[in-house]
């Protein structure tokens, strides 16, 4: 295992402007936003690499990217003794390249030279907006001994979600022999593949890139700087040439994966976490999930009914009932307020008694969630002030909406950063 992490560096792609996940990307880029109460979406893949035994990362943003830079500087410190870091690559202007990352490969092709000091034989390639648990140096493992120049993670997927994948076919030796990008569900009958007894009984029959990859340092910088100099996207140029021209190896990956594209994938795999045996699992020792290591208190929760939630440290909860949600870092919820289907992603910061008496004395809502309210099927984001008596309720029935205060997505209610909700407020 140890090998692994002087031959291999890692890259993590931190996404595009994250425009699907808005308004939770209005002011952060998407691996910065917080997940699980107390995480960062970036955390996920950087935590598979230090248990995969790999501490050699990049993690590659240009859009919002100060949240994620200081996250990243607070978390990840590697001792002296270790060739360990996770350095943030910023898009930077140079004199031959005056532009942003254009895509995945262009992002990478302009990291190139920042890699260039390092020894490494393998370059492994992660998106930063998954929530999956996985050990890379299988992977790696299995790439070496199949002498293949790229190995593809692949995951088998229903007929629903087929559509939005690249697609794959592989033959006994799981090399891949075909490959399509988001096919139309009329094509999907040509393009089944045998996932192994259980995964068909799930009705998965369909092999999809997870957008992991792993590559030999001599043909990703062939690709990206001879073969395809001015490609700009791995999923829609790179790979469908590279299976045309190379052994591509397909490294099948079943357990619990999911692409947090939007905000209904963003919200369910957030609820999700409040199951009783979660498909993600949070407390396995050998796949803990790193992060922020913050000073804070533990929760403290007073009269309340919970079910199926999530407290993060720091909380101060008088709420009357909190079920199926997950409740963030220093939150604050007022009494007989009940919560359900939520995910409350709490607080930066508190607010001292001065601020506190200060604000009730003009009638303002303080920070938190106020009295009296009722909130389901929302998402509230950080730092908000909620007064008393408010009422927000999503639902599949709403319209979609964008609000100064709130966006209305897929029938979930998302409170904006920093919002101040009135007493009485009713969305």
């Amino acid at each position: 295992m140890a090998m692994f992490a002087k031959e291999t560096v890692s890259i993590i792609l931190g996404g595009g402007a994250g425009s699907r996940l808005y308004p939770l990307t209005a002011s952060r880029s998407k691996p910065a936003v917080p997940i699980g109460g107390k995480y960062r979406l970036v955390d996920i893949p950087i935590s598979n690499c230090i248990n995969s035994n790999l501490n050699r990362i990049f993690v590659l943003t240009q859009f919002n990217s100060a949240s994620l830079n200081q996250h990243i500087k607070n978390t990840y410190h590697f001792s002296a003794f270790s060739s360990g870091f996770v350095d943030i690559l910023a898009a930077e202007q140079t004199p031959d390249n005056p532009g942003w990352f254009q895509g995945t490969a262009d992002a990478v092709r302009q990291s190139l030279r920042h890699l260039a000091k390092l020894d490494f034989d393998y370059v492994l390639i992660l998106s930063g907006d998954q929530l999956y648990q996985m050990d890379f140096s299988k992977m790696i493992d299995a790439h070496k001994k199949s002498g293949a120049a790229l190995t593809i993670a692949t995951i088998p997927v229903g007929e629903r979600e087929a559509p939005e994948f690249g697609i794959l076919k592989s033959n006994e030796e799981n090399v891949i022999t075909s490959f399509v990008e988001k096919p139309k569900k009329e094509l999907l009958k040509d393009w089944v593949s045998d996932t192994g007894t259980e995964m068909k009984s799930q009705g998965r029959n369909y092999l999809a890139s997870m957008g992991i990859y792993v590559f030999n340092k001599e043909i990703l910088y062939q690709f990206l700087n001879e073969v395809h100099p001015n490609a700009t996207d791995f999923g829609k140029e790179i790979i469908p040439d590279s299976i045309a021209h190379y052994k591509v190896l397909s490294y099948q990956y079943d357990g619990y994966w999911t692409d947090i594209g939007n905000i209904y994938s963003f919200f369910e795999a957030n609820i999700a976490l409040t199951q009783d045996v979660p498909l993600f699992n949070l407390f396995d020792s050998s796949q803990t999930v790193y992060t922020r290591a913050r000073m804070l208190p533990p929760a403290k929760i007073s009269g309340t009914i919970i079910n199926k939630a999530i407290f993060a440290e720091g909380c101060i909860i008088h709420a009357k009932e909190v079920a199926n949600s997950v409740v963030g870092i220093r939150a604050r919820i007022g009494s007989d307020t009940i919560i359900k289907n939520t995910y409350i992603m709490g607080c930066d910061y508190y607010e001292n008694i001065e601020q506190i008496n200060e604000k009730n004395k003009k009638g303002a809502p303080i920070l938190g969630i106020g009295e009296r309210c009722i909130i389901e099927d929302a998402i509230i984001d950080k730092n908000c002030s909620i007064g008393n008596d408010v009422t927000i309720k999503g639902g599949a029935h709403l319209e979609k909406v964008d609000h100064p205060l709130y966006t209305i997505k897929d029938g979930i209610v998302v409170v904006k950063k920093g919002a101040v909700i009135p007493n009485g407020y009713k969305i």
